[in-house]
């Protein structure tokens, strides 16, 4: 029986890493409010010029911007469920749930957009396939769709959601724990606010849900408040997926010290340009000076002396500016973006075509998510179709066709390959449902559905 509120050695070692990642995708104020831990104070500075330059501090976010874009043009066409075969109430789940999979009304896109990203900043994110809890005896099928228990939903935990974990010697989870927090008013008339926390412990054949809420009048003991089997008990392994990427393919991994840099030193340059800008006046002198200097007083000079002003002469802030540009360049090389760092530079536009060669690479990492984010889709919906035993068969299509070309390019390829003149229905309903389908990525699963089938029969006959 292990502790529940025990943690696992790996996620002690990785937790203040992956607070860093999380402030440095989120940036603003997330970041300022904790930038006194990232912000290096110099050998020897006075504590009020350093909380000076804390309360100036600024971030510039490159690679929060480039995680973002990598989000959005992944999905820029949608994952699209194909039913192949199976049962009608299998097919109206299916397109229900591909509309709305959490019970927050979040498509399927949505919620893998978000996982992406998350696994994009933390290197992993977790996917929990759930059922509505039975309170009651269920006689039939019939009854478990009319009453909604047999609607199956997801729910997402972030990388330091999962505090302990054990697996097999194939990788598979054989038991995992969740901790998640939050800050709570018990009631309105309530002053007082109280910190509850919940552990969710699931094994291969159960739940068990804890709660603690420490507050002025708690205790703060950990009681058990629910248990009972999971959703995957009947296939004997945790209802848990991880959408995780590889140490390649990790961009905050890689950037974020470039990024921690870059702040640093932006910062700097920026101090030492405002101190500049206030010159302290300077006077060569033989003789005891005792005057005092100021907006609103005046100074008397003798015959032999000068009096000149502090400037510094620039060059220590060209060679700061050249190195920020070159860290700039840096994050987005590691983040296999290089041309994006210095696309407008010179105002000069890209044609089409050089814009295809300079994405290659991009296009080919962009595939290579595309197919972890896939692979883990399908995993899910299989999962899922099995626990309600539909006996279907489901196609994941999508997220594999990431070229910067528009959808233009595609139709007249389809048509020169349609116009040799193939006799072949099966190609020829394959390239239709594939072009409609990319056309209306972002239609309903219901409408996809019937496209697909009207389709399917009229090569069919």
């Amino acid at each position: 029986m292990i502790q529940i509120d025990q943690e696992h050695a790996e996620y002690k070692r990785q937790r203040r890493t992956l607070q860093t990642y999380r402030d440095l995708y989120a940036g603003g104020y997330e970041f300022k409010e904790r930038a006194a831990h990232y912000l290096l104070r110099r050998q020897k500075e006075p504590l009020d010029v350093y909380a000076e330059r804390l309360s100036r501090v600024f971030y510039e976010n490159y690679v929060g911007s480039i995680i973002d874009w990598y989000g959005s043009t992944l999905f820029r066409r949608e994952p699209s469920l194909y039913f192949e075969e199976g049962l009608e109430p299998a097919r109206q789940f299916l397109s229900q749930f591909a509309d709305d999979c959490d019970r927050r009304g979040t498509t399927l896109s949505d919620f893998f957009r978000h996982a992406f990203i998350d696994a994009l900043v933390a290197g992993k994110t977790h996917i929990l396939i759930d059922f509505p809890r039975v309170f009651k005896t269920i006689m039939n099928r019939a009854e478990e769709d009319a009453i909604g228990v047999s609607r199956a939903y997801l729910i997402r935990f972030g990388a330091e959601d999962l505090i302990n974990w054990s697996t097999d010697e194939r990788g598979d989870y054989e038991w995992v724990v969740f901790r998640q927090k939050s800050r709570q008013q018990l009631s309105i008339e309530a002053e007082s606010v109280v910190e509850e926390t919940w552990w969710r412990y699931y094994d291969k054949s159960e739940y068990r849900f804890y709660r603690r809420i420490e507050g002025k009048d708690k205790p703060g003991s950990i009681e058990l408040v629910a248990q009972g089997p999971h959703a995957l008990t009947l296939q004997h392994r945790v209802p848990v997926f991880t959408l995780e990427l590889s140490e390649g393919l990790r961009l905050m991994s890689k950037a974020a010290h470039l990024q921690l840099e870059h702040f640093n030193k932006s910062n700097s340059l920026g101090w030492a340009i405002t101190m500049g800008l206030f010159a302290m006046p300077v006077i060569y002198s033989d003789r005891e000076w005792d005057q005092i200097v100021g907006d609103s007083y005046y100074i008397q000079l003798g015959p032999t002396d000068r009096f000149g002003w502090t400037e510094p002469d620039g060059k220590v802030y060209e060679i700061a500016a050249a190195n920020l540009e070159t860290l700039k360049e840096e994050i987005y090389r590691v983040c296999y973006l290089s041309q994006a760092s210095g696309e407008m530079t010179g105002g000069r536009a890209q044609s089409a075509a050089s814009k295809q060669m300079d994405f290659t690479i991009t296009q080919e990492v962009l595939r290579a998510y595309g197919a972890v984010v896939k692979s883990c889709i399908r995993k899910v919906i299989a999962a899922i179709t099995e626990a309600r035993q539909d006996k279907a068969a489901v196609n994941v299509t999508g997220l594999d066709e990431v070229d910067i070309s528009d959808f233009t390019t595609e139709l007249n390829n389809a048509a020169s390959l349609l116009s040799l003149g193939i006799e072949s229905p099966t190609l020829k309903r394959e390239i239709c449902q594939r072009l409609a389908l990319k056309y209306l990525n972002d239609a309903r699963q219901e409408t996809k559905d019937q496209i697909a089938r009207e389709i399917n029969a009229q090569y069919l006959n």
